[in-house]
Parts: C-alpha cells; sequence; structure tokens
C-alpha cells in the first residue's frame, strides 16, 4: 500500500479529533471544585475559571461540590459526558484517597483524562520557639533524642500535613505524637501557644507568624525553594536527601475525552500560570507553578499514588 492510501485511510480518524479541537469550547464549560468556597482549591480553581474565560470566550462555572475528602466532587466528574465540559480542579486527596478509604466509587487513574497542573503548595516545617533546633540536622537529633516527647499538630488524620510528618519519620527514625486538628488553623493556634511542638504547616497563614518571630521555620518541603519563602531551604537539601511531600493542585477531565481538548485545555493551562498576576496571587498562597504536559500530569499522579500508598499502609495512618 502506498503512503498517499495510508494518509487517506488515517484522515477520518484525525479529522474528528482537529474538529473537537477547533470547534471547542462552544458552550459554557463546569469546573467542578470537590471543596467548600474560600480554601486554597477554590481560589485556584476561581482564579483558572477567570482566565480560561477570557482566553477561550467562554463561561468557566464553578461548582463547588465539596466532601468526603473531595470523592463526592470527583465521583461527579468522573461520570460526567467525556466531552470537555465537565472538569475537575482537584487536590493531593486524589491520590491518597485510594490507600485511606477502602472503597471508593470511581478509579482516580482509570475515570479521569489528567489535563493541566495548576501548582503546588509546600508545607513549611515550623517550631515553637521553645524547641532549640536552629536547621533539620538539629532537629533530627533532637526529636531522635526524644522519643514519644515531641508533639505535632496536623489539619487531621490523613490530611496532607499529616502524611508530610508520617513521611518525615518514617525517613528519619523519629517517634512524635500526633494530634489530628479539624483544620490546619486550630492546630496553629496551639502551636503559637505552645500547647504543641511543631507542625508542618501551611505556607500562607505560618509564614507571617515566623516573620514575626512567634514561630521558627526550618524548612520547605517541597523538591526546590519556594517563591513564597525562597530564604528557607528544602527538606531534601537540609539532610534528608529525597524528602518531598507538597500539596498540588490539577486539572482532571473524564476518561477518554478527546486528546484534542484535552491537549488545548493543557496549553492553555500551561500558558496562565505563567502570566505575572497569576504568579503573584499564587505567590500569595504560597503557591509555585509546575507546567507539565498531560502525560507528565498522568505519570505524576501514578507515582504519587504509588508513593503515598505505601506509607499509608506502612504507618496505619487512617483518615478521619
Amino acid at each position: 500500500m502506498t503512503r498517499w492510501k495510508w494518509i487517506a485511510m488515517l484522515l477520518p480518524l484525525t479529522l474528528p479529533a482537529m474538529a473537537h479541537a477547533q470547534g471547542y469550547p462552544a458552550r459554557p464549560i463546569r469546573l467542578v471544585v470537590p471543596a467548600p468556597p474560600g480554601g486554597g482549591t477554590d481560589i485556584l480553581g476561581r482564579m483558572v475559571a477567570h482566565k480560561l474565560t477570557d482566553t477561550l470566550h467562554q463561561q468557566f462555572i464553578i461548582d463547588n461540590r465539596g466532601g468526603a475528602s473531595g470523592m463526592i466532587g470527583s465521583e461527579i466528574v468522573a461520570r460526567a459526558d467525556p466531552d470537555g465540559y465537565t472538569l475537575l480542579i482537584c487536590f493531593t486527596t486524589h491520590v491518597t484517597n485510594p490507600s485511606l478509604y477502602p472503597k471508593m466509587s470511581y478509579d482516580p487513574v482509570r475515570d479521569f483524562a489528567p489535563v493541566a497542573m495548576v501548582g503546588v503548595i509546600p508545607s513549611v516545617l515550623v517550631l515553637h520557639p521553645s524547641i532549640p533546633s536552629q536547621s533539620v540536622k538539629e532537629f533530627i537529633a533532637y526529636a531522635k533524642a526524644r522519643p514519644g516527647k515531641l508533639i505535632y499538630g496536623s489539619a487531621g488524620s490523613g490530611s496532607a500535613t499529616h502524611l508530610s510528618t508520617v513521611l518525615f519519620n518514617a525517613m528519619t527514625g523519629t517517634s512524635m505524637v500526633h494530634v489530628p486538628y479539624k483544620g490546619s488553623a486550630p492546630a496553629l493556634t496551639d502551636l503559637l501557644a505552645g500547647q504543641i511542638n511543631l507542625m508542618f504547616g501551611n505556607m500562607a497563614s505560618a509564614m507571617p507568624h515566623v516573620r514575626g518571630g512567634k514561630l521558627r521555620a526550618l524548612a520547605v518541603t517541597s523538591a526546590n525553594r519556594s517563591a513564597a519563602a525562597p530564604e528557607l531551604p528544602t527538606i531534601a537539601e537540609s539532610g534528608l536527601p529525597g524528602y518531598e511531600a507538597t500539596s498540588w493542585f490539577a486539572l482532571f477531565a473524564p476518561a477518554r475525552t478527546p486528546a484534542a481538548i484535552v491537549n488545548k485545555l493543557n496549553t492553555e493551562v500551561n500558558t496562565l500560570v505563567k502570566l505575572p498576576d497569576v504568579k503573584e496571587r499564587m505567590l500569595g498562597l504560597g503557591a509555585d507553578a509546575l507546567p507539565m504536559s498531560s502525560r507528565e500530569l498522568s505519570v505524576y499522579v501514578e507515582s504519587e499514588i504509588v508513593k503515598w500508598g505505601k506509607l499509608i499502609k506502612a504507618s496505619g495512618a487512617k483518615a478521619d
């Protein structure tokens, strides 16, 4: 068969995909946020929706569906038509839920098409000033000498702030006592009061207290330094190579959404997160842009499921 005959045979297969991208979007898009209004996921979701409305000339409508650690909203998108008109902006629980909840109504890999990474928010290891450690190395030695004596707070069992410390314990051989709170804010309040010794805190809420001298920050949990606090080293560069634990936010579509639509959205999101006003807004949240192709995001999600699954199983961590 000649090359031209092959092209003639393939054209009917490629033309519909091209048409999908050229005609998309032709009506408003629903962006499901699987969290209540006001939090980081909601703020980033609204920012993305606003920018995509401007660039794609169709309204992106936010639909907050909080509850069940993001699973209520995620299930809606998993069951939606794969036409690009129902999207999901989800967060790290997308990859930890499968290990924390034995029964889920959807599969976080099989039922979704990864679209684009929006951003990552590292936590910051913060201590009450009564703890004398001035570096991560010093703190590891201090904690090892006091097994079961140091108390750390988190936003709740199974939360990113909890699992960050579980990973730290596992990699350092330290043994610290967990006190789960209903959110990061009450945990931070007790840390400021000296009721607990440390926590892996939210950058945006913890750093003002660090800069005010009420807490001591040792390092951030991301693989690279954060633009929100470039003076702080990473835990990995401070004596614990390979440590990384961030909250990330990414855009997904239902599985079987046409690749042309996924790629178009990926290009738009990767462009908008580089805009100066978007970078400034993200900086205020302690977030860093991390552009990826849809394929890179797919690989990242699968690796995160494996990483956290092993840790959760080994540690016996449970969700609230």
